[in-house]
Formats: C-alpha cells, structure tokens, sequence
C-alpha cells in the first residue's frame, strides 16, 4: 500500500513547474497580443466584453485570463478581472512604463534557437549558434534590441541621467560605446546642457539611436560613430565614457584590452560608468541577476556575469585608479564609476 509523503517532503513540483515553462511565457506573449491586459484596464473585466474587446472566443479568454490569474498577472472577484500594480504599470499598453515590446527581443527566433541548443553549449562551453553567436559583426538581432529595449531601459538610463547631472554636472565630451537605442546618451544630453555625446554602434543600430536623439530635441549635440568598438577610433578627450550592458558578452581577457582603450581616450580625471548585471562573489545570487550567465553560456562564446571583484580587477589592470559600486532604483543592475 502506497504510502502519502510526509509534509515537506520530496515534490516534484518544482520539475514541473520548470519542464513547463515555456507554457507560461507564451500565455503572456498570447496576452500582449490580443492586448488583454489594456482591456481589462479600459473596464472590459467580464468574459464577453473582453472576448469581444480582444477579438476572440469567450472560451479562450476565459482559460487564458484564469490561468494568468493563476500566475499572479491578473486578480479575479466573481466573474469580474482586476489588473495587478505590476500589470498595470508594465502591461497596460497606456502606461510609459509598458513593456510588452520587450517580446520583441526576448522571444526573437534567433534568441530562442541558442537556448534550443543549449546542450551542446554546455559541452562546448560557449555557444553554438554560429561562430560569434550574438556578437557577431552586424548581427540582426541588434535593431530589434534597440527598439525593443527602450521600455525596460528608460528607468536605468533615467537614474544615469540624474547621477551624471550631480556628479559631473559640467560633463562636455561623452562617449557611448554600444550605445543601441542610445537612452542613455540622451539622458545625460537632456540634463547637461554642455553635453555633447558621441554613439558608437553597428550603422544599422545608430538609425534607432538617432531617431531618439531627433525625437528629444537634442540631435545637434548627437554624433555617431560607426563600426566596432575594437576597431574604430573613439578620438580623445573624454570626460565620461558609457559602457551600458556591453562587456559582459566577452572574455575577462577581451574586456581589459577595450578597457586600455578607453584608458587612453579619456581626459584626465574623466570617469567611465558601467551598467551590469552583478553577481555576489557565490555566483548565485541575487538569483535575478546570477542567472544572467545562463543567457552568456547561449548566446556568446565566452561572455559571463562577472563579480565586483571581477570588474575590479579589469578595470584595474587597464589603468582605473579606482571603481566603485552604485546600487539602481529600479533595476536589478548596478553602476560602476571606474576614474581614470
């Protein structure tokens, strides 16, 4: 006679929880495309109103819009559905803050296809989708990180923005390598009025970044570099150097021989700011951000999320007197201020 496990015993819940995620994320992606959580916020919360409102089945809204109630995406009173905070601000195609287009980027074919291999990856130690995964030159993929990305980086840019303006109110000369959708450039343009701000990127991605710099009214002070950041001269003279979810896609190796670059470009007590994902030393938490090398293991053939100690040791072996560590409202990444 089979005998009930004791409470707190072995569960394989969390097996399944995981061999199904992917049944999570696609009810999300389903959502944002039938737009139903802008529905639910504009008072379509009954399953008729939204059906009609969406576009489709009474009986698929329903599923759908209990099972994201499940998850913790919707509140449900009766037959009535409520918006969550988080869903309203992050969902709601109304809000500044939405963020359904980050699908854009994270469910792109290319991006899921390195994760289908991810086997081989593990043996390989690097990925196996192409030679230079998502670091290679010119890769597509790009543009619609650009374009996607803005919702979810317009905080993170926006608190650059404000530290630059009080730490370095007077910054002149900036240099923004890898810039994409170029935010955070523009941030800091848009709050020093001295500012001139010089894009580096793919040509293909410095198209996104212009259109913002146009649509902020600051593209007289926008100039743009175009090509790789190894190859192509930055010039000299810089007072701050941007460096936003760039070195983590190379080697330890690879990061210092750029980090000499830049070294050499800046004027003298000039500063580079860094935005990472930043792993305690244990490499597993916070589980948020340690994760993050998971997503290196796929895509790259040797980038990772690197420790403090880590950076610090980069930085310092390229010549910074000194970097410090600066915690992000609203963002799981942190700040580093590396001085010259």
């Amino acid at each position: 006679m089979l005998k009930p496990e004791p409470a707190g015993g072995p569960t394989p819940q969390l097996f399944f929880q995981t061999a199904n995620a992917y049944q999570r994320s696609q009810a999300l992606k389903a959502a944002i495309d039938l737009d139903l959580f802008t529905a639910i916020g504009l008072g379509h919360d009954q399953v008729p109103t939204l059906a009609e409102r969406c576009g489709a089945a009474t009986r698929g809204v329903r599923i759908l819009a209990d099972y994201l109630t499940i998850q913790g995406f919707l509140t449900k009173e009766g037959d009535r559905y409520k918006l969550t905070p988080d869903s309203a601000l992050f969902l709601d195609r109304r809000s500044p803050a939405y963020m359904g287009s980050v699908l854009g980027f994270l469910h792109a074919p290319k991006f899921i296809a390195a994760f289908e291999n991810l086997t081989e990856a593990v043996r390989k130690g690097g990925t196996v989708a192409g030679e230079a995964g998502t670091v290679s030159p010119e890769h597509p993929l790009w543009v619609d990180f650009a374009r996607s990305m803005i919702p979810m980086m317009a905080k993170p840019a926006e608190e650059i923005g404000m530290f630059v303006r009080q730490s370095q109110p007077n910054v002149k000369k900036v240099l923004d390598i890898a810039a994409g959708h170029g935010l955070f450039g523009i941030e800091i343009a848009a709050r020093c009025p001295e500012a001139e701000v010089t894009a580096l990127d793919w040509p293909n991605v410095l198209t996104v970044a212009r259109e913002l710099a146009h649509k902020s009214g600051i593209e007289s002070r926008y100039h743009t570099i175009a090509g790789d950041a190894f190859q192509q001269e930055f010039g000299e003279g810089y007072d701050l150097v941007l460096l936003t979810n760039f070195l983590h896609h190379f080697s330890m190796q690879t990061c210092e021989s750029l980090l000499r670059k830049i070294h050499r470009s800046l004027a003298p007590g000039g500063r580079v700011i860094t935005l990472e994902f930043v792993p305690h030393d244990d490499r597993v938490t916070p589980p948020p951000v340690a994760e993050f090398s998971l997503i290196m293991l796929a895509t790259t053939p040797e980038g990772d999320a690197y420790t403090f100690r880590e950076y610090e040791q980069m930085f310092a072996a390229a010549g910074f007197a000194r970097t410090e560590l600066h915690p992000v409202a609203g963002s799981i990444e942190q700040v580093l201020v590396s001085m010259r």
